[in-house]
């Protein structure tokens, strides 16, 4: 009996199925480390708007100290200024950061969201290829089958003749 010459392209063919699903597998995985990965630069954000907040916030004091022992006193009320600027700055970073509590939340909902999708796609992805599988082994063994049947009957045309 000779090998079967469909052998090496079942095997490619079956190599090619199973790459082709842990390339999909890879590739859900893949996107949900960039939603993750994202929710982490945002929250980040957040820290560095506030800590920028409280540069400023420091400057604009030190700006108005200078100017106070430059002037006069009483020159100008800057204990009101200061109140200000602190209130301004304290509603921009509240407001920044009630924005940024509401992103995240909705990122945090948008992974959850995506993590049900790619455990029933994957379920699906998992299904299909074993599907495709079990009718290529069955297209292989049919072949094999039929390979042997050719051998057979080559074998005995050879004696007969």
């Amino acid at each position: 009996m000779t090998q079967n010459p469909f052998t090496a392209v079942f095997d490619a063919q079956r190599t090619a199925l199973e790459q082709s699903q842990n390339l999909t597998h890879d590739a859900l995985e893949a996107q949900k480390s960039s939603i993750s990965a994202f929710g982490d630069a945002v929250e980040s954000s957040g820290t560095l708007f506030e800590s920028n907040a409280e540069l400023t916030k420091g400057a604009v004091h030190a700006y108005f100290d200078a100017l106070e022992a430059s002037m006069p006193e009483e020159a100008a009320d800057f204990d009101e200024m200061r109140e200000l600027v602190d209130e301004g700055f304290d509603s921009a970073t509240e407001a920044q950061h009630q924005s940024m509590e509401a992103m995240i939340e909705a990122i945090d909902e948008s992974e959850a969201a995506y993590d049900e999708f790619a455990a029933s796609y994957s379920e699906v992805v998992d299904n299909s290829f074993d599907a495709a599988l079990e009718a290529h082994e069955q297209v292989e063994a049919n072949v094999e089958s039929v390979a042997e049947n050719v051998d057979e009957a080559a074998e005995e045309f050879d004696v007969s003749a």
